[in-house]
């Protein structure tokens, strides 16, 4: 096996882009000099509780990775949350993940490939060069966001564990630890929280190994350190803290598949056309910028990333695999 480990001595990225030089798309390599700062100032800054460090990178290359929309606030962004393991309530994960410990951590990859490995959290932010993408997160709630992410493709960590030709799913699963999770103690769902792809969908360029937001490691309620983000699916799709990647032959049972399948499918792809069976998904309300009486936006199939994505699903039936 494959052990993917960093030096006490090897340097972290962090440091660049402010949240604020960020939104106004100025100074992007005004941070670059400070890439260098230990690890360990990293592990300590988020364990103890002060200002998330900031990542380097550079803006996104890939089509469709830099929406137009005006971002969400960040204050709404970071208090807004669906992470059941902290809670059912969406103002739960704020209030209640400063008890997950972001580090150490580290992500086994194993199952039907060549290179099984396990990857500490150094190890996964050098693997590749990280980057900025402007991506809207649509909730089957019927709320959207729109978000400044920091990550690099999968595909790129699928690529160098060799995934077999048995390999035709991906499935994620995220921490499950009851003494840093009090979720954990509902029977809402099984823990622990399982998603999945296929294939063709994790190596998609859009699909993002996430480690941070707004020029900043990922806070502990949106994900931290290490999740998915699936522009174009719902949200429940976008596994967070994730401790293992695993290629399987068969089509994995997620979570909220598993809970409620007449709700929540495998695909979960962002289609209008699809009503959920409690309400409609035809509309959406952009979190921090819709009043109470403010019209709703028209919701776009594959959230937007049609020409990006639709061909992946060409010949399906959308409404049956929802």
């Amino acid at each position: 096996m494959l052990i993917q480990s960093s030096s006490p001595n090897d340097p972290a990225p962090s440091e660049i882009t402010p949240r604020q030089a960020y939104l106004n798309r100025r100074q992007v390599t005004a941070g670059l000099a400070l890439m260098a700062a230990a690890p360990e100032l990293l592990a300590q800054s988020v364990a103890g509780g002060g200002k998330l460090p900031r990542l380097a990178a550079t803006p996104g290359t890939v089509a469709g990775a830099m929406v137009l929309d005006k971002p969400t606030r960040y204050a709404d962004a970071t208090s807004y949350n669906n992470f059941y393991e902290f809670g059912t309530d969406k103002s739960d994960p704020a209030e209640r993940a400063h008890t997950l410990k972001p580090r150490p951590w580290t992500v086994a990859v194993e199952g039907e490939c060549a290179k099984p490995g396990r990857y500490d959290l150094d190890a996964l932010l050098k693997l590749s060069a990280l980057e900025e993408r402007v991506y809207r997160l649509r909730c089957v709630e019927g709320w959207s966001m729109v978000i400044p992410w920091i990550g690099y493709s999968l595909s790129e960590l699928i690529k160098r564990a060799e995934p077999t030709s048995k390999a035709k799913f991906v499935e994620f699963t995220t921490l499950a630890d009851r003494a840093q999770m009090p979720g954990l103690r509902s029977a809402v769902l099984e823990w622990p929280y399982v998603e999945g792809l296929r294939m063709d969908e994790a190596m998609h360029p859009l699909a993002l190994l996430t480690f941070g937001m707004y020029g900043e490691v990922l806070p502990n309620q949106n994900g931290a350190p290490v999740r998915i983000v699936l522009p174009w699916k719902y949200g429940f799709k976008s596994a967070k803290s994730i401790v293992k990647i695993r290629f399987v032959e068969k089509q994995p049972r997620s979570s909220w598949e598993q809970a409620a399948p007449q709700e929540y499918g495998f695909y979960s792809n962002v289609n209008p056309g699809v009503p959920h069976p409690r309400w409609s998904q035809a509309s959406e309300r952009r979190i921090g910028e819709d009043g109470l009486f403010a019209k709703k936006r028209p919701t776009l199939i594959f959230n937007g990333y049609e020409a990006q994505v639709g061909q992946l699903y060409a010949g399906m039936d959308l409404r049956r695999n929802f």
